[in-house]
């Protein structure tokens, strides 16, 4: 599925099934939330926290869906086309950045930690 094609089932579904959308601020809320959510679990699995029984039947593939239905909710809300805004910030970042993350001490010097202990 293309980001494109995301955008427009996402559509399609809320019109149909969801019958409208919410407005743009709950749905920002809704986002927040839905972020909350992934940082919880992922703070319990790659993180120091102990899992709740809440927790513990919870995949990070659907709350990663649900942070991405949110936002695609969001674009389509207001005109954005999360294709070129993507493909715009690629070209950004590989303007900006070109050189800076190769020429980070801090990233090579973690790398060679992690290469040495390997």
């Amino acid at each position: 599925m293309t980001i494109e094609q995301a955008q427009t089932d996402v559509d399609n579904w809320i019109k149909t099934v969801g019958v409208r959308y919410f407005n743009e601020l709950t749905n920002l809320g809704i986002l927040m939330e839905e972020v909350g959510e992934l940082s919880r679990l992922m703070v319990r699995k790659y993180g120091e926290q102990s899992f709740k029984e809440s927790d513990k039947n919870k995949e990070l593939s659907d709350e990663m869906a649900d942070v991405l239905w949110v936002l695609i909710c969001l674009a389509n809300q207001t005109g954005v086309n999360l294709t070129d805004a993507l493909q715009k910030n690629f070209e950004k970042k590989n303007l900006r950045d070109a050189t800076r993350h190769l020429e980070n001490e801090k990233l090579y010097s973690e790398q060679l930690s992690v290469n040495s202990k390997q």
